[in-house]
């Protein structure tokens, strides 16, 4: 009976848009606010603003990740046509780049051009973008799902310190939302490691400190332009 084995790297696709989106929601609308608020702004005004961030930032994630993603799409498209054509033109040199890919990986020349036959007569096409341009199922480009991914996430984590915001006094404010966006920053960096497959608390460490970074440095700006009460 095969064996079927499930690895972490089939969730890099929208994983990343995911946590990207999430990071960005959480970290821009929690700079936002606390910017507003240490700029001396009302409860109202700081809800507006971080509502208004929230909008922005996650239809920007959406459009953003959408043209990048589809930028990678038109490339590996472009790359596959090009490859069709050659193969059309070439078949025998085609045929030598991928023995010398396979003599490179470890294969013996007689070995290595059986397997490029073999490979390139139920799928020449697949074979060559897999193992001569990098393209595979696993990988490829996904510009909706990454669109979505990160407009939904982004909205996720922008409400974290929205929510804050909303159950908190303004004179408690600035330290409600910085230390619970630092939680909830450790959190998603774990949760992220989990999902991935990587360390907990290199993930955590890292999103926290950055996070904790771009806080501080609102705050402070918003501050030294705040009008003195």
């Amino acid at each position: 009976m095969p064996h079927f084995e499930t690895h972490t790297i089939r969730r890099i696709g929208w994983l990343r848009a995911a946590v990207l989106g999430a990071n960005d929601g959480l970290v821009s609308t929690a700079s936002l606010v606390l910017g507003v608020a240490a700029a001396g702004a009302s409860s109202t005004s700081i809800v507006i603003a971080g509502v208004a961030g929230l909008v922005a930032g996650a239809m920007a994630m959406a459009a953003g990740e959408y043209v990048s993603v589809s930028s990678q799409a038109d490339t590996e498209r472009a790359d596959l046509d090009r490859e069709r054509k050659e193969l059309a033109a070439n078949p025998v040199q085609e045929h030598r780049e991928m023995t010398a890919i396979y003599v490179a990986r470890g294969l013996d020349a007689e070995l290595a051009s059986n397997v490029a036959t073999q490979l390139m007569a139920h799928d020449a096409l697949g074979a060559h973008g897999r193992d001569e341009l990098g393209i595979s199922d696993i990988v490829t480009a996904r510009p909706v799902q990454a669109a979505l991914a990160s407009a939904v996430t982004f909205s996720v984590g922008a409400a974290l310190p929205l929510l804050v915001v909303l159950l908190v006094p303004i004179s408690a404010l600035m330290w409600a939302v910085s230390g619970s966006s630092i939680l909830f920053l450790a959190l998603l960096g774990s949760l992220a490691a989990r999902v991935g497959g990587a360390s907990v608390m290199t993930a955590a460490a890292r999103v926290t400190v950055w996070g904790a970074l771009a806080m501080a440095v609102t705050a402070g700006v918003g501050a030294f332009f705040g009008v003195p009460s």
